[in-house]
């Protein structure tokens, strides 16, 4: 819900600072938000002890929704617009959050708790 209304924010609300766009700010944003998520989904995963089938499927939804974000912000949000960037980051984000979760996930299994 979180992500859900910093993306639906009208457009004239979004503050654009020259500077941090040079350093991509915003595509940094977008994966860090989608990395928070990712991990937050698949750390139910690890305490539920659920298979990789439900692992996958947190993740594809993840994704998912950065790109369902994305075309809402082109044809809902008013002030918005969609950028393939964007949806790029979300998923990069979602990509790096799977990737330690299977270092966390092999650490979590050795432990004998």
């Amino acid at each position: 819900m979180i992500i859900l209304g910093l993306c639906s924010t009208p457009g004239q609300y979004v503050p654009s600072i020259s500077w941090l766009e040079i350093l991509s700010f915003d595509k940094w944003v977008h994966a860090s938000i989608f990395f928070i998520l990712s991990m937050f989904l698949l750390s139910i995963a690890i305490k539920k002890n659920l298979n990789n089938l439900v692992v996958g499927i947190c993740f594809f939804l993840s994704v998912v929704y950065g790109g369902a974000l994305e075309i809402m912000q082109a044809y809902f949000f008013s002030n918005r617009s969609a950028d393939w960037q964007d949806f790029i980051a979300n998923s990069f984000g979602c990509v790096v959050a799977l990737a330690l979760f299977g270092k966390l996930k092999r650490k979590f299994q050795n432990l004998d708790i």
